[in-house]
């Protein structure tokens, strides 16, 4: 049996009942090729958009920064 090495990934979704961005970082394991390996629990109601290798910070995302058109 093969051991899977686990690697350290944040991963960008949507819910499936919000259209706000949300984001996770973990580990997860990856397969002989290094396919990160994401079980169907978490992909429970959720819509994956991205995979990013490691730990990343996100500055703004999509809504952050509405503003009234007055507002310029």
């Amino acid at each position: 049996m093969t051991e899977n090495k686990l690697r350290t990934v944040t991963i960008i979704y949507y819910c499936d009942n919000s259209l706000e961005l949300m984001h996770f970082i973990g580990q997860f394991p990856q397969n002989a090729s290094g396919r990160v390996i994401i079980s169907e629990k978490f992909k429970e109601e959720k819509s994956i958009t991205a995979v990013c290798d490691g730990e990343i910070t996100i500055l703004n995302k999509a809504g952050d920064r509405i503003h009234l058109i007055n507002d310029f």
